[in-house]
């Protein structure tokens, strides 16, 4: 579903020259799988899901998303795409019905059918007593949960979550992963990005590691473990961190 070749992203700054925020990066992601996208800030992970997202071209290097190219069909991807982020914001005034009713019809979807996916999606996350209230006067959780919808109102083939669970409180932070799972079961191909290293172990099928723009490490628990000599993410991660990442491409990269 998600197909990253050799992708490169190269910014220029006054100051510090040349800066290559995404260094030759490939991997691929599959239908029914997530993917965890891990590295440290600065890792390059945010420039990469922009790209998937068409909101960067990329210097060199390929991508495609659902078998359509991100830069000569970008249209494509975007609908068939749902991306959520920690700085995904929701229109204050709109409600979670109008919400989600404004990127139906963006996304090109027809009255009746968006109809009966709002009210799909309403049911589902628990919007049913809010539908109709003001977001900016929502919990943080309640909007999580608006948010989480919106990305999904097309029932787009592949979702991308960057940081889905920053700022929420656990039992809210417990309720995305539950449905990210639950989309997981419905055949969706989910790319899945975050600090938080738990939640990468529970969710994720296969793991990219990445730093300074570069792939270390991919592949499952199961194949780090063998890699590292390490049991748990955060000391596989540590361990990834210290060694040259040539070498590691080379034995991971599937």
């Amino acid at each position: 579903m998600i197909n990253v070749y050799e992708l490169s992203r190269v910014f220029y700054d006054p100051q510090r020259g040349q800066i290559n925020a995404v260094n030759r990066l490939s991997f691929t992601a599959e239908k029914g799988q997530i993917l965890g996208l891990l590295g440290p800030n600065g890792a390059g992970k945010t420039t990469t899901l922009r790209i998937l997202a068409t909101l960067l071209d990329p210097t060199s290097g390929h991508a495609t998303l659902n078998g359509f190219d991100v830069v000569k069909e970008p249209e494509k991807v975007r609908a068939s795409l749902g991306f959520l982020s920690s700085t995904t914001g929701l229109y204050p005034r709109l409600t979670p019905e109008e919400t989600l009713r404004f990127f139906g019809q963006i996304n090109g979807m027809e009255k009746m059918q968006l109809k009966q996916r709002i009210d799909e999606l309403i049911t589902e996350f628990g919007i049913t007593e809010y539908a109709r209230v003001r977001c900016e006067k929502l919990s943080s959780g309640m909007k999580q949960k608006v948010s989480i919808a919106r990305a999904l109102v097309q029932y787009p083939p592949v979702l991308v979550f960057d940081e889905p669970t920053v700022g929420l409180d656990v039992i809210a932070a417990a309720q995305t992963m539950k449905t990210i799972l639950e989309y997981k079961k419905r055949g969706k191909c989910i790319i899945y990005s975050t600090h938080i290293m738990s939640e990468v172990e529970k969710l994720c099928d296969r793991i990219a590691i990445i730093h300074k723009g570069s792939l270390q490490a991919l592949g499952s628990m199961e194949d780090l473990r063998k890699q590292t000599g390490k049991r748990y993410l955060e000391d596989i991660f540590f361990s990834l961190m210290e060694t040259d990442h040539d070498s590691v491409q080379n034995d991971m990269l599937m």
